[in-house]
């Protein structure tokens, strides 16, 4: 019988590349926010994948980019910290880049300063001729001596077998870390916020920049009058401006009723019994760089 095996593995890549997506694609489960915009993952999520020979926990970590407040300082602080302590690395890139980029070449510099195991998976072949993608594929190979190259699209179901399989290959004999039904180390809270936050960013788009966080500030698990189990949630979305403020709730309330209406939907798929959610919107102003708030999207031990 094969040996067991397990082992920490950390997604790395600049921001918008698809890490969060991946993650979702290889746990099978809705573990990261993902919205088609900068800087959707702010702390470094754990996703876990339980296979018959091997436990592999996996941590999506917030893209790199050019920090302009002390939460940016702190979203890079943490994608670079995780490096250090992973058994593996999935240097996430896309396909339709022509020259390693200032932001990966940083990614890199870490990788290789870190001396980390590292697969590189190159993403969105969709969209370049192969003979492209080839020339990208040398040139990173150049940088660094990668364990494999892995091209495809993150969309796709066909390649989560390949990747794992890669990955299971490249971990050491070791033990399973959680429990064998368990897909994350996130709390149900957690996994609220990120809903709520994930769908507030997509149905806005950019009428309403990042500077919003969600906190559940309650969390009930009770009894319906028919018998039924139901999660009851509050929630409060908070924005930096008064204007925000209005977007967030739009025309007699609509937008918000619409991030609500999505967000408990997505939940009661996630934790597979009903959800009853309201939702506030407050202004906290310049809470991206409030040290007590931003401290909570540091890398967690």
């Amino acid at each position: 019988m094969p040996e067991f095996k397990s082992g920490f593995v950390t997604i790395i890549g600049r921001t918008n590349v698809g890490k969060s997506t991946l993650i979702n694609l290889l746990v099978g489960e809705k573990v990261a926010a993902i919205a088609n915009k900068v800087q959707t993952t702010r702390t470094a999520i754990k996703g876990i994948v339980n296979r018959p020979n091997s436990q592999i926990i996996f941590t999506d970590t917030p893209g790199i980019h050019k920090p302009k407040h002390k939460l940016n300082e702190t979203m890079i602080e943490t994608s670079f910290t995780s490096l250090k302590d992973a058994d593996l690395v999935l240097f996430l890139i896309e396909a339709d880049s022509k020259e390693i980029g200032k932001g990966d070449m940083r990614i890199l510099e870490k990788i290789k300063e870190s001396k980390s195991k590292t697969i590189l998976i190159i993403n969105k072949i969709d969209l370049v001729k192969r003979e492209n993608l080839l020339e990208l594929i040398e040139k990173y190979r150049k940088e660094y001596d990668f364990e494999a190259v892995i091209p495809i699209s993150a969309l796709q179901i066909k390649y989560k077998e390949i990747i794992l399989n890669e990955i299971e290959k490249n971990l050491k004999k070791g033990p399973a870390y959680y429990d064998t039904d368990e897909y994350t180390d996130q709390t149900l809270r957690q996994l609220a916020e990120e809903t709520i936050r994930e769908k507030t960013l997509k149905l806005l788009q950019d009428e309403v920049p990042h500077g919003i966080y969600v906190e559940v500030e309650k969390m009930e698990n009770k009894k319906t009058n028919k018998g039924e189990q139901i999660y009851d949630i509050e929630a409060t979305i908070y924005c930096i401006k008064e204007s925000h403020k209005g977007i967030i709730i739009g025309k007699n309330g609509e937008m918000l009723k619409k991030i609500g209406r999505q967000a408990r939907i997505d939940m009661e798929q996630n934790f597979r019994q009903k959800v009853n959610l309201k939702t506030w919107v407050k202004v906290k102003e310049n809470w991206t760089d409030n040290p007590s708030i931003v401290n909570k999207f540091k890398l967690q031990q």
